[in-house]
């Protein structure tokens, strides 16, 4: 069967980024994914070369091809320059974040985790609405922050994770919110999503709701009881970092960022300047985005056997790098890995 070439954009990224990059290519190569990659620069790198975290050829290029894959970017220090991440997810309506943490490697204090965060990403108190109010001859006397949810910023979200639970197959979905202080700014979000869940979506699977305080609680007590977790901004930005932590931390941690406008997948974890160059970087994240990635363009064959490869590597193989507790490097890792591909 032939497959039709897909274009998408390439951005390596900072620091270890380049490493977990060319991992990444050589599984997808073995697997012959149909990527058709246009390479791309931003962060740290965009800044060196054209004075822009975010070149304009990079957003040009993510525009055509409406999908991108990318390494770890690193937001200069001073000069003004804001997150590439959040600049990106602005750019093309990245309205929804999809992490989902997944047990590879057992034994450790949490097992048999299977869970997915699911982030609403342009609202909340993120939108950037921050100002002083000088008082007494002290400039930063009251900070104040504005913070904005939508009803159709919060259905957008709301629907796509609703819709995702059913198309793979989650029994429960639980709202996390706080409601019970910010009655407006987190009340919208529940409100809207008790509403889209009776109107279009009851008997599919069980709601749930909680406080966002009792669902940190809960998750590092029992996270068993929870199955796919659908909430706020600032509330997800938090709890997709901890749920990571019950599978390993950042390092198993994929993310994919799905829009009005474009789709981008990446490790969430960061640059991690110390060890680059060493090549000792785990590129399992960036291999299990590559893998969401697979699932977006209706290749979920190539997916399956990509987060095989990965597991059988890992705990058949025992092939693992320093921060899993094994000996090795990147280049080892992914040579195992590839070898699990082609059946070598």
């Amino acid at each position: 069967m032939t497959i039709t070439p897909i274009p998408a954009t390439l951005i390596p990224g900072d620091g270890i980024g380049p490493e977990i990059v060319d991992a990444t290519l050589a599984a997808l190569d073995a697997l012959k994914a149909p990527f058709v990659w246009d390479r791309q620069i931003a962060g740290l790198g965009g800044v060196q070369t054209s004075g822009d975290p975010l070149p304009k050829a990079t957003l040009d290029s993510i525009r055509q091809t409406r999908l991108a894959l990318k390494g770890p970017l690193e937001t200069p220090s001073g000069g003004g320059y804001r997150s590439s991440n959040v600049r990106l997810r602005e750019e093309f309506e990245l309205y929804a974040n999809l992490r989902p943490a997944l047990t590879i490697v057992p034994g450790g204090r949490f097992d048999k985790i299977d869970l997915v965060v699911v982030r609403e990403n342009l609202e909340g108190l993120y939108i950037g609405h921050e100002h002083y109010v000088p008082i007494d001859g002290d400039p930063h006397a009251v900070a104040m922050a504005t913070g904005i949810n939508t009803r159709q910023g919060s259905r957008r979200l709301l629907e796509y994770a609703f819709e995702t639970a059913v198309a793979t197959g989650r029994n429960k979905v639980t709202i996390v919110h706080k409601a019970n202080i910010m009655k407006a700014l987190t009340g919208i979000f529940l409100e809207t999503g008790l509403d889209l869940y009776e109107k279009k979506y009851k008997g599919q699977f069980e709601l749930d709701t909680v406080i966002i305080d009792a669902c940190a609680m809960k998750l590092v007590l029992n996270p068993w009881q929870f199955d796919m977790l659908v909430t706020t901004n600032l509330f997800g930005d938090i709890l997709s970092d901890l749920v990571a932590g019950l599978v390993g931390g950042l390092g198993m941690a994929p993310g994919a960022n799905i829009g009005a406008n474009a789709a981008i997948f990446e490790a969430v974890h960061g640059s991690a300047p110390d060890i680059a160059g060493k090549g000792i970087a785990n590129p399992t994240a960036l291999l299990l985005a590559a893998a969401l990635m697979l699932d977006h363009v209706k290749l979920p064959d190539l997916a399956t056997r990509l987060r095989k490869a990965i597991d059988d590597t890992l705990n058949i193989d025992k092939v693992r790098t320093g921060d899993l507790g094994g000996s090795a490097g990147t280049a080892e890792f992914t040579k195992a890995l590839v070898s699990r591909i082609t059946g070598g």
